[in-house]
Formats: structure tokens, sequence, C-alpha cells
């Protein structure tokens, strides 16, 4: 998995040892992720269906795209498509991915980058592999994330992050058994380079075979956690979960995250995006790609998509940061 790594985890700083008073949080639900397709057929597995609205706040959605290993002329992409009122978190771990929005915003994100959009008030936007990745060939595995804003922001101007998988803070156990990227917001005083409206923590977590993980993680945030690949356990009672599995977790101050003994040869340690944010509380009135609190909201932003008011598609391609760029 070429998600940003380091040659040797012992030189990063390590969690604290949790003391005997901390909270594990225990687990509520473990669902399977139903498989679909997206945009112009590429695969998805759903991992929040079936997920209560309230388990999720402050998100909305999440798909694991992929892992794929494309033929020469398959690799798939979106076409241009509006959104409204919420937060897309894209995150690639294998292959590579173009951005472009109708506001200027765009880039190409590879191993371990993210290209965190606010949609705001309203855009456009295209996700596509490169010309050469769709000639080639290769594999694709990756995620997006949809955050939601808060009605105070969800008419806020558009605005585009680009991160580079070296920004993410990098942290690891006591004993060296796991690598923690810290994608946004912060875990045991390690903060990662995301910026966001609503308090919320993303990591990547992975964890080597018969490692285990004590996460200390925000009592008033709520946790997700999401299995990209192997096998393992969740919590004090050791809840199994596998690949395309997700981890509802109750109230706590810290994850406890296991990996099997024995992996699969073709997923030699467990993989983890784990989630948790501070909730809005807010009604939602979501439909298609506009995630508002009321139905007239979504109305309005229908009409105005229409209208063109969410912007028009550009009649060039945007230059792109080619993968090597830095964050505004």
């Amino acid at each position: 998995m070429p998600a940003i790594t380091v040659d040797n985890v012992l030189v990063l700083p390590r969690l604290p040892q949790l003391d005997e008073s901390t909270r594990i949080r225990p687990v509520r639900t473990v669902t399977t992720a139903p498989s679909g397709f997206e945009g112009e057929g590429f695969p998805v597995r759903r991992a929040f269906a079936g997920v209560s609205t309230t388990d999720l706040d402050p998100f909305i959605h999440l798909d694991q795209m992929g892992e794929v290993d494309y033929a020469p002329g398959e690799p798939k992409g979106t076409p241009w498509h509006p959104h409204r009122g919420f937060e897309t978190v894209t995150y690639i771990i294998d292959g590579v991915f173009d951005h472009q929005d109708s506001q200027g915003g765009g880039g190409t994100i590879t191993d371990g980058d993210t290209q965190w959009m606010t949609a705001g008030s309203g855009l456009l936007h295209i996700e596509a592999p490169p010309e050469h990745l769709v000639m080639s060939g290769g594999l694709f595995h990756g995620t997006q994330l949809w955050v939601n804003l808060p009605r105070a922001a969800k008419m806020n101007p558009p605005r585009y992050q680009d991160i580079r998988g070296k920004e993410s803070a990098l942290l690891t156990t006591p004993d060296g058994g796991a690598l923690i990227r810290v994608i946004a917001g912060e875990v045991a005083g390690h903060r990662g380079p995301g910026s966001t409206f609503t308090p919320i923590t993303i990591t990547h977590v992975t964890v080597q075979p018969g490692a285990q993980v004590d996460l200390p993680w925000q009592p008033e945030f709520n946790a997700l956690v999401y299995v990209l690949g192997g096998r393992g356990t969740v919590g004090t009672e050791q809840r199994p979960v596998r690949t395309g599995q997700l981890a509802v977790h109750g109230a706590g101050d810290a994850l406890r995250l296991r990996a099997d003994t024995r992996q699969d040869s073709n997923t030699p340690a467990l993989d983890l995006y784990i989630m948790g944010g501070q909730p809005i509380r807010e009604p939602v009135a979501q439909y298609g790609p506009f995630v508002m609190n009321t139905r007239d909201e979504l109305l309005q932003a229908f009409e105005d998509f229409q209208a063109g008011r969410l912007g028009v598609i550009p009649t060039e391609r945007l230059p792109h940061t080619g993968g090597q760029g830095t964050r505004p």
C-alpha cells in the first residue's frame, strides 16, 4: 500500500501509554458495506450503508473506491457534476486522480495525497484518471468522504485544499507496531494539515499482524472505524472486523484496535480509515449532490444549478499541480 510511510517507524513520535482510568470505547455496531458503481462505472463500497445518520453526524457518506487493478483503457472517473452544502475529502492510497472545479481549484493527487473540496455555496467539479493512466491501466484505490457543513457555513465561498501525503502527521505506538497518519484534526497532540469547519479527526492507521493500538480519541467526538483491508478486532470485547466493514463506537476516551496474527497474502496488515467529529445536530435534507437543512433549500439548489449559478464547465482544462505542489 503506497500511502505515505517511513522505512523505520521507531524514529517517529509515539502514542502515550494509557492509564488504567482510560475508558476504551465499546463497539455498538459492525456493518458490511455493499458494493456498487460510481461515476462512469468505477467500483465502490458504500461504507455508511445501513448506519443511522445520528451515528454518522457530522459525516454524510463514505465510498471506498477500488481496490481495482485496471487493464489499459479501463480506468474511469466521474463526469462534471454539482455540489452544495458540504465538503468532499478524497484520499488516494494507490493510483492517480485529477480534479478540476468551476471555481479554478484542482490538482493531481496520488499515493497518500488528499484533495479537500469545500463546495459551500456551490460549484461544478470533475474527477478523472489522467490520460497516461487510462492508456497504461494500473492499480487504483482510495476513499471519498462527505463532511457536512453547519448551517452557518453552507453558503460560504467554495475553497480547495491540496494536501500532500508528506504533510500528514506521522506517529506510532509505544512498541512500533502501527503507523498512524493524521490527515485532519489531532491525535495525542499531533495535528494533521486539513483545515475544517466542523471539529473532526481523520486518520489512516496501518496495524502490523498481531499488534494492538490504543488510540486516544476526543471524548466529545463520535468514532467510526472502517476497514480498508485486512482482518482484526475492535474494542475490549474484540469484535471481529474485516475488509469493507464499519465499526461504530460508543462513548469513551480511546479506541482499541488489534490486527489478527494471520492476514491474507494480498493484505499483509490491517488498514483502517478512522473518522470522528463533533456532531452538528442540525436537520439534514439531502438529495443527490446537495446537502442542506430544509427541502426548500434543496429546491433552491436545483434551481440554481439549472440556471447556471453554480458555475459553468471551463472551456479549457486548468493546469494541475502534477502531484508535486504544496497546500495553499
